[in-house]
C-alpha cells in the first residue's frame, strides 16, 4: 500500500510508505503532456530545452529556486535609478540563454503549481517511484492511493511519472529476453479505477495510458479499466479493450460503449438488459469464445468459508481433507 505525499493515511491506516516525486524524475515530455492542464504556450519547448542544456537533469529544480520580477540596481549607473534583473531571477537566466525573458517567466508562474505540490520534493527520503517499479517486477502487488490529492494536475503527473518508468523497465526486460535470451519478463497489468478520471477524452491524450492499450501488450503489460460510466472514457482506448465484464447498464451511452467494436450488438444489447441487477455480469471478448452471462458472488465471510472449506460457525471440519487447487476453480464456477 502506497500514499501519495509524506504523511497521507488509507483509511485511517498508515501505508507501507509514501510516495515522493524527485525533481530530478520529471522529464520535459512530462512537463509536455500537462499542456492544456498548465495552459503552456506553444514557447515552452524551446524554454524547457534552454533550461535543460543550462542545467541537465537538474533543471526542474534549478528553475524552482529562480524568482520572477526580482531587479537589483544597475552597478554602472551612478544614478543608483536603473533596474537589472537579479542575478538569480528567471529574466537574468533567460537573458543569458538567449530566450524570450516573458515566456519564460511566464512558464515558472505556471509551473509553480507543480513547484508547491507537497510529493515534488527536491531530495525525498527513498526513490519511492523505483521502489514502486522493482515491487512490480519481483511480483508484489502495488495500490496507490492518491488521497487528498484529487486535481487532473495530480492524476497526470504522478501517473505518467510512474507509467513511463514502468514502460522503460518493461521494454528493456521484453527487448533483453527476445535479443539475448535473458528472463522473460513477469507480465503485469496495471488496473485503473474510476478510470474516466485517467481516461476521459480530454484527458486520455495526455496521458500514457493509451499507448499502454495500444502497444505495450507486446512488453507483457496489459491495462484493466474499472469504471460505472464506461460513455466517459475515450473511444481510442475502449475500442483497445480485448475482453469485457459488464454489469446492468440502464444508459444507452454506457451499452453503446461497452458493445462499441463487437460484432452482434443487437443481441448483446439484449442480453445486457436480461442481467439481474447487482447480481450477473455478462463476460465478453477475446477471452471468451461467445457471450457468457455469469452469476456474481458476494465477496464476504461466507465466500471465504466455502472457499476454504469452513462450517457454519466459521470452524474447519476436522473429518474434510484440504481442497485442491482444481477443486476450488470449479467451485467458482471456472
Amino acid at each position: 500500500m502506497v500514499g501519495l505525499g509524506r504523511g497521507t493515511k488509507i483509511r485511517n491506516q498508515a501505508p507501507d510508505y509514501h510516495l515522493e516525486i524527485e525533481m530530478k524524475d520529471i522529464q520535459p515530455n512530462d512537463i509536455y503532456i500537462l499542456s492544456e492542464v498548465l495552459n503552456l504556450r506553444d514557447t515552452t519547448p524551446v524554454t524547457v530545452e534552454a533550461l535543460v542544456e543550462s542545467f541537465g537533469k537538474g533543471w526542474l529544480q534549478a528553475f524552482a529556486h529562480m524568482e520572477v520580477g526580482a531587479m537589483i540596481p544597475d552597478p554602472e549607473d551612478d544614478t543608483g535609478k536603473k533596474k537589472i534583473p537579479a542575478p538569480n531571477s528567471v529574466a537574468a537566466w533567460a537573458k543569458k540563454a538567449g530566450v524570450n525573458s516573458m515566456a519564460a517567466e511566464g512558464l515558472h508562474s505556471k509551473l509553480t503549481r507543480i513547484f508547491n505540490r507537497d510529493y515534488v520534493t527536491k531530495k525525498p527520503s527513498k526513490n519511492s517511484v523505483d521502489v514502486i517499479v522493482k515491487a512490480l517486477s519481483l511480483g508484489k502487488h502495488v495500490i496507490l492511493s492518491f488521497g487528498k490529492y484529487e486535481s487532473d494536475l495530480d492524476y497526470l503527473l504522478v501517473s505518467n511519472v510512474l507509467t513511463r518508468k514502468i514502460r522503460e523497465r518493461w521494454e528493456q526486460a521484453t527487448d533483453a529476453f527476445r535479443s539475448s535470451g535473458a528472463q522473460e519478463p513477469r507480465p503485469l497489468v496495471i488496473v485503473v479505477e474510476e478510470a474516466h478520471k485517467l481516461l476521459s477524452p480530454s484527458m486520455a491524450r495526455q496521458t500514457t495510458f493509451g499507448v499502454i492499450a495500444r502497444e505495450m501488450r507486446k512488453y507483457y503489460v496489459t491495462l484493466l479499466v474499472v469504471d460505472q460510466r464506461p460513455s466517459q472514457i475515450y473511444d481510442e482506448v475502449m475500442s483497445q479493450l480485448g475482453s469485457r465484464l459488464s454489469g446492468w447498464l440502464g444508459d444507452e451511452d454506457d451499452i453503446h460503449a461497452v458493445l462499441s467494436g463487437l460484432s452482434g450488438r443487437d443481441m448483446l444489447r439484449g442480453m445486457l438488459a436480461r442481467l439481474e441487477p447487482r447480481a450477473e455480469i455478462l463476460l465478453l471478448g477475446m477471452a471468451v469464445p461467445m457471450p457468457l452471462p455469469v452469476k456474481s458472488r458476494r465477496y464476504n465471510g461466507q465466500f471465504w468459508q466455502d472457499i476454504f472449506s469452513m462450517g457454519k460457525k466459521g470452524k474447519k471440519d476436522s473429518n474434510s481433507k484440504p481442497k485442491t487447487q482444481d477443486q476450488h476453480v470449479k467451485e467458482l464456477g471456472f
